[in-house]
């Protein structure tokens, strides 16, 4: 079986055999994505891929853009950066995609973007808060930025863990990457900033669950909370074995976990679990998720709401957003036309770039699972804490 998951939402573009090159419609304007569509991060391509086509069927039904439909090929990179690369060379070479958008993760990115950026793509809302696609200068020149920073996340992570709960004995279990890594030295910049540093650190492989030996480096410490930076599953791991062995600090966790697929895999064992997310409750009744609940119902009527498919879908009108400000679909204006945007307004989802500023969004919100397994939404950690 073909190892490559294909996805294309392109509407109402089809043309007879023997129509003249006159009465045939404009070529779609085709976006590409490598993402894990297989393997432990798969939730999150997955939903990253339905949001970014449930905008784009929206899209396509007003018309699409400047006359053109929008499509989109998915690739499937199982959450590694070699296949990543030779996902990013088919995308520019076999598909000759207009941009990329909505990648899957901070190693997948980090080996992807050097491969985009020669071949002239526009690296649009990657599913990643890393610092290097927004601080390092010649790094990330064409890469465009929807969600806040894993900084972002975790000082607030940080901030409110000291603030809402006075806890200051406060342990690091990361991935051993890339991702991990961004986290991990998101946490050590938050904690020095108040002249602290972590009181243990624990680490496991990327693509496993392999999370005991972690477990033990960071309960040594005898933390009061822990900030776990990780995929669904060995974070669900990790905190289900820790409460098997009677280690029950607090845990919050960052948004690129897949927080649905996180309560899913922890079951029992996720009530009390903390996740920042960087957009909004997707069952608020605000104005952009509104329009995301009519389009996913439109696109994927069985797909239930979350928070990556609302992730993808902002990518998608992302994406639509700043092909309606180009007279011409070009890529050089895409990507100057957001640097030089002062601010996109996504229906009430605020997006502001500009000058040495490729991040669109600097929101963080608190969300906790509950006794049912539900996220809801909190202003501060005592009001989540278990009873």
């Amino acid at each position: 079986m073909n190892r490559f998951l294909l996805g294309a939402c392109a509407f109402g573009f089809a043309a007879g055999a023997l129509a003249s090159e006159d009465d045939r419609p404009p070529t779609p304007i085709l976006f590409g994505q490598s993402a894990a569509l297989s393997g432990p991060a798969q939730d999150l391509g997955i939903n990253m891929r339905l949001g970014i086509k449930a905008a784009f069927q929206e899209a396509n039904a007003r018309g699409g853009v400047h006359g053109r439909q929008l499509a989109l090929v998915s690739l499937d990179d199982a959450y590694e950066p070699e296949r990543a690369i030779a996902n990013t060379r088919l995308l520019a070479q076999d598909h000759d995609v207009f941009a990329l958008i909505g990648a899957v993760g901070t190693p997948t990115s980090n080996a992807a973007v050097p491969v985009a950026a020669d071949a002239g793509l526009p690296y649009v809302a990657p599913f990643t808060g890393a610092a290097f696609l927004r601080e390092t200068p010649g790094r990330g020149d064409n890469v465009i930025n929807l969600r806040a920073s894993y900084n972002d996340e975790t000082e607030a992570m940080v901030a409110h863990l000291l603030g809402d709960l006075g806890i200051e004995r406060i342990a690091v279990m990361y991935q051993d990457d890339s991702f991990g890594r961004a986290g991990h030295n998101g946490v050590i910049k938050a904690l020095r900033k108040r002249d602290m540093a972590p009181v243990a650190v624990g680490v496991y492989e990327r693509n496993t669950t392999a999370v005991k030996t972690g477990l033990l480096d960071v309960r040594g410490g005898d933390p009061g909370a822990v900030i776990v930076v990780g995929a669904y599953e060995p974070v669900a791991a990790f905190i289900s074995w820790a409460r098997r062995i009677g280690f029950d600090p607090v845990f919050i966790t960052i948004s690129f976990v897949g927080s649905n697929a996180l309560a899913r895999e922890l079951g029992g064992a996720g009530e009390g679990v903390f996740v920042t997310q960087v957009v909004p409750f997707p069952s608020s009744d605000e104005p952009v998720v509104a329009a995301y609940a009519r389009a996913l119902k439109a696109a994927a009527p069985e797909a239930k709401p979350s928070f990556v498919s609302l992730e993808g879908y902002l990518a998608g009108r992302l994406g639509v957003a700043a092909l309606e400000r180009c007279a011409e679909v070009k890529r050089s204006c895409l990507l100057s036309g957001l640097r030089e945007a002062q601010r996109i307004d996504l229906d009430g989802f605020q997006l502001s770039f500009g000058d040495g500023d490729n991040q669109g969004s600097d929101q963080v919100f608190l969300t906790v699972i509950d006794a049912a397994g539900r996220y809801r939404p909190i202003s501060t950690l005592r009001g989540g804490m278990r009873r």
